[in-house]
């Protein structure tokens, strides 16, 4: 019994040690460090992706321009579709669209870089019978077009992360804490490209969007961290202001993190699917470039400042 009640208080003492200011200011350094180490390692992911495939990303032919054929029906095999056309198509990609409610298969999607006058045939084959307008629809999209639209989204959010940098520093007017949150943005994005390259997605149009979205949402939580250790000075140590900024900050992305997630797994458009999962990544990701990139900085950077 003597036992029991000395290691409760033990524990106690234990976890108090983990989350006190004194862990925090012996290891906030590692804890930049950690995070550090994950951009080094998606950045070199990246540059073996673009080298091996010639680009940054996985896209659609709303990006590359191309062929996409819809076949109606339920009793058609992606997986014997697929084997059917390898060694016959270089670049293609297929999927099952499903019922919302019963989620029952529909149709089946081929997207492809050929020609419609060569894909055609190939897949007329495969199902033994003509295309028409009543079994199937046919979109092509020009190369030339989509290049076009892939360029101006680039340059969209290459807009956007400018002018959110400048806000940044006109809001805050100190380098170091003004790098702090742009750095987290530029984390996020990075994160959620390489978890969309490492689970085969093809990005379109609606992935740039998301890709958009995440730099608005990625300096919310930056911006309440800084926001709250700079300017509230007075208001409790430096350590309380962070660990007040984490209560906060964590709820809010633990509480988007669910959402999204969720609506991923609900959702079968795949449209949605791939907005759902690449704002998951991104705040997911966030969360550890905030709370041991950002809140690190923004620590070492008071100390330094000798900011209480």
């Amino acid at each position: 019994m003597i036992d029991s009640e000395n290691k409760e208080p033990e524990k106690q003492r234990h976890k108090a040690k983990f989350l006190s200011s004194e862990w925090y200011d012996g290891n906030y350094k590692k804890l930049l460090v950690v995070e550090i180490i994950l951009i080094i390692l998606a950045l070199a992911y990246m540059a073996y992706f673009y080298n091996v495939n010639g680009d940054i990303m996985f896209k659609d032919t709303s990006l590359t321009g191309g062929t996409v054929i819809t076949v109606y029906g339920e009793n058609i095999s992606s997986e014997d579709l697929t084997g059917f056309l390898n060694g016959k198509l270089s670049d293609f990609n297929t999927r099952i669209l499903e019922d919302t409610y019963t989620r029952q298969q529909i149709a089946i999607s081929l997207e492809t870089k050929e020609d419609v006058e060569k894909v055609k045939p190939i897949l007329e084959e495969f199902l033994g019978y003509s295309l028409n307008n009543d079994n199937s629809s046919i979109e092509i999209t020009g190369s030339s077009l989509s290049e076009s639209f892939y360029k101006e989204l680039i340059y969209a959010i290459c807009l956007a992360f400018l002018f959110m940098a400048i806000v940044v520093f006109f809001i805050f007017r100190k380098t170091i804490p003004s790098l702090a949150v742009i750095h987290a943005a530029f984390a996020d994005i990075l994160f959620a490209l390489v978890f969309a390259n490492l689970f085969g997605f093809r990005l379109s149009t609606a992935g740039i969007a998301a890709l958009l979205m995440l730099i608005g949402y990625s300096v919310d939580t930056d911006i309440l961290l800084t926001t709250r250790v700079l300017k509230r000075q007075g208001e409790g140590t430096v350590n309380s202001r962070i660990k007040h900024s984490v209560k906060t900050g964590v709820i809010m992305s633990l509480t988007a993190l669910c959402a999204v997630t969720l609506g991923f797994f609900i959702s079968q458009a795949q449209t949605l699917r791939q907005i759902f999962f690449i704002m998951a990544a991104g705040i997911f990701f966030d969360m550890i470039a905030t709370w041991f990139g950002n809140a690190s900085m923004i620590k070492w950077y008071c100390e330094k400042k000798k900011i209480n």
